[in-house]
């Protein structure tokens, strides 16, 4: 199992993805104000045996790094000592803009969209992920 992390100040989206059936799922939010996300996802990775963590990386829309990238940065030390998995960023360009009108899409009220946009943001980045870059990875890309 692959977890997929769409890190936020206030939220984290979470999605999951079988490694046999390379299919993203939204999975949980994470209330960041009252969990240490951190915590949280180390804890999830370990107790569903996840074999790696794909955070999404908040680049802006011309390519370049967005302001929260150091705030990223700072995140992706701290889970990378908290997991013995590989842990690997990949751009998460568009990833809210895509879950709010796949919900939209949906006729999800805006409550109901407001409490899963973040995992949808995490299953749309997981999903990317799994498409272009294939759902093997290696200690290597860990660090």
């Amino acid at each position: 199992m692959i977890l997929g992390v769409d890190p936020g100040l206030r939220r984290v989206g979470l999605a999951i993805a079988d490694e046999e059936t390379r299919v993203a799922l939204p999975f949980d939010v994470i209330d960041a104000r009252s969990v240490d996300p951190v915590l949280r996802i180390a804890e999830l990775a370990r107790e569903r045996g996840a074999s790696a963590i794909v955070v999404g990386r908040p680049v802006g829309l011309s390519g370049r790094d967005g302001p929260a990238v150091q705030a990223q940065h700072e995140f992706l030390l701290q889970l990378r000592t908290a997991v013995p998995i590989p842990v690997e960023e990949f751009d998460e360009r568009l990833t809210t803009v895509i879950a709010e009108r796949s919900l939209r899409a949906r006729g999800s009220s805006p409550a109901k969209r407001s409490k899963v946009r973040d995992a949808v943001a995490a299953q749309v980045m997981l999903q990317g992920y799994l498409d272009t870059k294939g759902h093997h990875m290696t200690s290597e890309n860990k660090g």
